[in-house]
Order: structure tokens, then sequence, then C-alpha cells
């Protein structure tokens, strides 16, 4: 730690004489630490000892399953969510429940609830008008609030259950109020319950009544308009018309079987006569009795003719009349063939008749059904109006039948259930004597040592003056100011060993006024650093003719200085939080390469940076993105494309890039009052914007830089100090004071290294 005591001469603390002031006050210090030590340790004894014991309830929904299955939750059972336990918590501490055990309790008579009441002297912040008085209370209203000062309700994280915790001097009434407070919950939640069953009862009675009546009105009207359209119906779901309608189908489809079944035989026995084939070869014919007796016959007497053949001769008598009876009998038999078939035929019109009888019936069934149907629209909205109201009466009467059983107290158990009872507590909870005692005695140790420490910085006594040579690697990257001013610096620290007076004598006319131009600007841009320079051995000074002549120990110094590099300027553009840095390259693209590293180095810090692209050779947009025809900051200028279309990934870190566009640049500087606006939507949401400009010129640099907290950054890798001090000059003749030179490329020394060197 370095500080100034006056002149501007560097001090550090010395930690010896800070710790020799400590033991040498170490007396007075025990002296207190013990006296703070007794202090506590008498003052905890005489404090009244408070005990504290917790019940602990669990929410759970404890309706009755009378049904003996699992069953659905009921519908007014509590959701068991975060909110419904937070919002038991809340009525443990509501006023009534507190009021309700403050009476059964009777905490009035003890003087913890009610310390006014029972107080001897008077209380002077009453008196002087700083607090309201308590007596202006009811006695009722000053227990309820010392109540709720001594309890504690809270909801266990992940569970569903609630602490109440009461603090007492009375470790009796520590542990019996959380019991109590249980009790009259769980009798609060019941009889909650109890009157809503109550009261449903109480409600559904009239309406089932009013339900009942118009239940019977809607089935009345059924049946009156099913009478007098005649819908009658003979099943739940079948009338009496289309009843009709399906048996008289049904006997339709039967005599069309024995229409045709008739038909087919007769056509079967006519085309046999027509064939000339034997009557015996027809089914129909064969089975007549008739048909049989005849065929009888006929075969006996074939056996007549047959017996008397062997006897007689063909034109005898007798062969001839057995002859003659054969022929008679063959006739016959054709006759009654011709009599079925004629039967057949009957039959066959008999079924056709019946036919048109029945799809008669059926056509004037289909034009009923058809009058029926219309009229049954009306009867089913009737039906839906009685079941409807059927249906909710049923529900209205199980509801009923359930809220009645619900009327008993031991039916409707609260939906919270005690799971630790509170129990008298043997130790209190404050004050703990040891602990607090420990704790002062720590504490007031501490404090003295550290009010002797502060004591011994402010009077200077423990501060010790450092004699700094002069170096000439500049000071570390963290100091804005000695960045901006280290050309003048490297400049002016080759000559740091070298007498003024031989300086001056030595240099040249234009020399010296760049030197006083030099000297300007450290006197105007930063403020005044003086560093004590020893005198350089006279056998180390030699003065040449053209320059100045160094020592062995400056040679060595600006051998080993970095210059200003990339990691410096992105060490302190991190360590100062610049939210907007200007980057010019004079040099062209090599400049613009530079701000390519210091934006990737930037970003290795872990800190979001963009770079804008406004260079015209397009080359941070050729290092960092894909390709150049990418859109970009001409597009966002002419309006063209949205921001997250014109932000782009760098290739090689986690940096971002904003490249130069593929719109128009003159119709995009017609638009360049936009360029402000989103310079400052990419600084809200980058660490860093850093605006690479190329060679831009003074006039165009004046127009992009107007907030005076913006750096400007001259990227001069390979510039010699004198073009970088005449660089440092126009710019702040031009008004740019901000400045950071970054002229070497490469980092080789951290800053905290050079700042080692430099000491």
């Amino acid at each position: 730690m370095s500080g100034g005591n006056g002149n501007s001469q560097d001090v550090d603390i010395d930690l010896g004489r800070v710790i020799a002031a400590v033991w040498a006050r170490k007396g007075r210090i025990i002296a207190v630490t013990a006296f703070a030590a007794f202090a506590s340790l008498v003052i905890t004894s005489m404090m009244t000892p408070s005990y504290k014991a917790e019940t602990r309830l669990l929410i759970e929904s404890r309706s009755p399953n009378l049904t003996g299955g699992e069953g659905a939750a009921a519908a007014n059972d509590p959701v068991l969510d975060s909110l419904n336990i937070t919002s038991q918590a809340q009525l443990l501490q509501s006023t009534d429940l507190i009021r309700r055990v403050a009476r059964e309790l009777n905490l009035a008579q003890y003087k913890e609830f009610d310390p006014a009441a029972r107080s001897v002297l008077p209380d002077l912040l009453v008196m002087a008008g700083l607090k309201p008085d308590p007596m202006a209370l009811d006695p009722e209203d000053r227990v309820v609030e010392k109540f709720r000062e001594s309890l504690e309700v809270y909801a266990v994280e992940n569970s569903r259950v609630i602490g109440v915790e009461f603090s007492s001097h009375d470790p009796i009434l520590a542990s019996t109020i959380p019991n109590k407070m249980a009790e009259v919950y769980l009798q609060l939640q019941s009889g909650a319950k109890l009157d809503t069953h109550s009261e449903t009862a109480k409600w559904l009675e009239p309406e089932i009544a009013n339900l009942t009546q118009k239940v019977r009105e809607a089935e009345s009207k059924v049946a009156d308009y099913r009478s007098s359209n005649g819908l009658f119906q003979t099943t739940e779901a079948n009338s009496f018309s289309s009843q009709q309608l399906n048996d008289i189908s049904t006997e339709l489809a039967r005599v069309r079987g024995e229409r045709a079944n008739a038909e087919a035989r007769a056509e079967n026995v006519r085309a046999a006569l027509s064939a000339g084939r034997a009557p015996d070869t027809i089914a129909d014919v064969v089975g007549s009795q008739v048909i049989q007796r005849l065929k009888e016959a006929e075969t006996n007497l074939q056996a007549q003719i047959s017996d008397q053949a062997t006897s007689l001769l063909d034109g005898h008598p007798r062969i001839k009349g057995l002859r003659a009876q054969l022929a008679q009998i063959r006739q016959q038999i054709t006759s009654e063939t011709r009599k079925v078939l004629e039967s057949l035929d009957s039959e066959a019109q008999v079924s056709r008749l019946r036919e048109q009888q029945l799809m008669s019936q059926l056509n004037t069934l289909k034009a009923d059904s058809a009058r029926a149907g219309q009229e049954e629209v009306g009867l089913r909205a009737l039906e839906r109006e009685a079941a409807a109201q059927r249906q909710l009466l049923e529900t209205y009467l199980t509801r009923y039948r359930e809220a009645t059983s619900r009327l008993d107290g031991n039916a409707t158990p609260a939906d919270a259930r005690v799971v630790s009872k509170a129990v008298e507590p043997s130790e209190p909870y404050f004050p703990k004597v040891i602990p607090i005692v420990i704790v002062v005695t720590l504490a007031t140790l501490i404090v003295s040592c550290l009010i002797v420490m502060i004591s011994e910085l402010f009077s200077g006594r423990a501060l010790r003056p450092v004699n700094r040579e002069a170096s000439l690697e500049p000071a570390p990257v963290q100091e804005r100011e000695k960045i901006a001013e280290a050309p003048v610096t490297t400049a002016a620290a080759t000559t740091a060993v070298v007498s003024k007076t031989e300086v001056e004598a030595k240099v040249q006319p234009e020399q010296k006024v760049l030197i006083e131009r030099k000297q300007e600007i450290r006197t105007t841009v930063l403020p005044p650093v003086t560093v004590p320079v020893p005198p350089p051995p006279a056998q180390a000074v030699e003065v040449a003719t053209s320059e100045p002549v160094v020592s062995e120990e400056a040679k060595t110094a600006s051998a080993t200085d970095t210059g200003f590099t990339i990691g410096s300027v992105a060490h302190y553009l991190q360590r100062h939080a610049v939210p907007v840095a200007v980057s010019v390259s004079p040099s062209g693209d090599e400049g613009s390469t530079a701000s390519v590293m210091l934006a990737r180095a930037v970003a290795e810090t872990e800190r979001t940076v963009i770079l804008v692209d406004l260079t015209g050779s397009a080359c941070p947009t050729r290092l960092m993105a894909e390709h150049d025809r990418l859109p970009g900051i001409t597009d966002l200028l002419c309006g063209e494309t949205a921001f997250g279309e014109a932000i782009h990934p760098d290739r090689l870190s986690e940096a971002h890039i904003v490249p130069q566009g593929i719109s128009d640049p003159v119709r995009a500087m017609r638009a360049a009052d936009r360029l402000t606006m989103i310079i400052d939507a990419l600084s809200d949401a980058y660490d860093l914007v850093l605006i690479e400009c190329g060679p831009a010129d003074l006039a165009s640099l004046k127009r992009l830089v107007r907030a005076d907290g913006t750096e400007i950054i001259l990227s001069v890798p390979g510039f010699t100090e004198e073009a970088i001090a005449e660089l440092v000059v126009s710019y702040a003749d031009a008004g740019f004071r901000n400045l950071l030179v970054m002229a070497q490329p490469n980092d080789s020394q951290s800053p905290s290294s050079r700042n080692r060197s430099a000491a």
C-alpha cells in the first residue's frame, strides 16, 4: 500500500511499526478485553432466559372414503400445493385463532404478555411522544401483539409440514401454547367443514323438492304425448308401430319363400309331364297317397297278367280284361298327376295373393311409421328433459345423503394432523452464555487492535518514505494516463539520466519545440507525476553533437521496455470497464489487424466484445468473418437488415463482428446519424464495442466520437517514437486527449511483471 504524506513522495506501511504499537499497548487491550468478557458474562447471567418449543402439523386430505374402494378425491377437497400450505400457515397466524388461544389459556394474567399493565415505572418514550401508548389499546389487543412477537409459523421446505414455534420465559407456556394452537386450528378446520356440510344440506333440501316436482311434471308430459300420438312402446327401445313393421316384414319374407317354392314344384311337375317322364320320378307325385294306391294296383295287375300268360293265350278274354284294367289304372295315375300339378299351381296362387295383402299392409305401416317418426322427435325432446331432471335429482340426492352423513363431528376430520407435539424444553435457547462471552471477547480484542492500528496509520508513525529511481519502462498498463503518455515517456526515458542542461544544449531547435510540445501535452492531458531521478555518475555521461548520450542503465531499461502492446491496452480496457472504444489505424490494414488482435485479446478475458468495421478496405471483415459478403454496418445504416443478421461470430475467438456490409457505402453514409444509436444499442448488449475506423481523418473522428467517455486508440504498429509523438500532438491539438497508444503487436510481459521491473 502506498500513500502520500504531504509532498508527492511515495510511502509504504511499516508493518513492524504497526505490530510494535499493538504489542506496546497489549496491557490496555487485554484489560479492555477482560472487562468486556466479564461485563458480557454478568449481563447474560442477569438476563431472563427464554425457552422455545415447536409443534408440527402435516397438511393432508382426510375426507373419509365410505365406498370401500380407493375412489377419486371429492370436489371440495383441498389442493395440496405450495400455495395451500402457505395459506394454512397464514391461517395459523390469524388474529381469531390467537385470540381464542389467549382466552382459553388466560394469557392476560401473565406479565410476559401484558408488561405495560404491570409496569410500575412510566415509559419515557411514551411520555416524550416517540412511542404510542400501549395502554390505549384493549388488553386483548396488547396480548395479541406480544403473542405475535413470540410466535413463528413456517412451512418446512419441500414438504407439507408446518412448524409452529413459540418462545416464552416460562418453559411450560412455551410447550403448551403451540399444542393449544394446533388443537384450536384442527377444531376450526373441522368446524368449517361441518358448517360447509350443514349449509350444503340446507341448500339441497328445497332444491331436491323442486326437482322432484319438475321430474314428475316432465314424465307426465312424456306419457301424455305418447298416448295422444299413439306412440305405444313395446320395449324400451322399440315402439308398437316399429314392432308391427318388423313382424309384417318377417311374414312377407316367409310368404315370398313359400310362393317361390310352390311355383318351382309346379314347374317341375309340368316339365316332367311335358317330357313324358314316368310319374313315379316326380317327388310331389310319388308323395301323393292316391298315386301310391294306384301304383300298388298297377303292380298287382301286372303280376296277374304275367301269371295268366303262362297258361292262357294273349287273346283270351281273361287276359284282355286284365290288360284293360291296367290301362285304366295308368289313366288314373296320369289324371292324378295333373291334379297334383293343379294343387301346386293353386298353392302358388294363394301365396301370391297373401304376398299382395302383406305388401299392402306393409305400405300402410310404413306411412304410419314415418308419421310416428316425426312425432317421436317431440317425444325424445320431452324424454331428454325428463332424463336431465331425473339425473340432476339423483345427483342432488346423493350429495344430500353424503352431506347429512357427515354432520357428525367424528365424520369430518380436519385436513391436517399433529405429527410432532411440543415438549417442555429443559434448556433455554437464549441467552447462550458461553458463546456470547466468547464472541464479545474476540470482537473486543479485534476492535481494540484495529483502533490501535488505525491510530498509528493516521498519526503517520506507521508510514515510511520510499525513494524510487526513475525507470525507463512506463508504469503498469492499469493507469490510463501512463498509457496515453507512452510515446512521450519512452522518448523522455532515454534522456532521463542526462541532465536537463546538457540535453537542451545539444538538441536542435526543432527538437526543442517538439520537447516543449510534449511537455505541454503532459501537463494538460495528464496529471503531473513527479519521479525523482538521481544524478548519473559523471563517468557515465557523454554528450554527442547530434543526440544525447544514454547511460548503460538507461540502455538496459530501454532494451527491456515492451512499449504499449495489445495485451496492455486490453488489460486497461478490462480494468476500467470501457464500454466504447474507437480505434484509428493511420497505417491502414496493419493497424486494423492489430485492432482485430485487440478484440480477440479482450474476448479471452471472458468479456463480451464486438468489433464494428468502418474501414474502407474491410480488413477486419476478411480476418474475422467467414466471408466478406455478409450483411453488416452499411446494411444497418440503410435499414436493409436487422441487428441479429448483421452480427457474426469470429472464426478464431469468442468475439463478434459487425462486417462492412454489402449495401452501398455512399447511401449508408447519408444515414450516418443512425450510427450513434447503433453503437448505443450494441453497448447495452456487449461489455466492449470496438469501432475500427481505419486511417480516418480528424473531421470524421469528431463526428463519430461524441461521448466524453469514449476511448481513442491509436493503432500504430511499426511507427517510430517521433512519428507517434507527432501523431499525439496533432490529435491533442484537435481536442482528443483520451488517447491509448497501441504500438507493438506482441505482449511479451504482463503488466504486473513490467510493474515489478519498473519498481
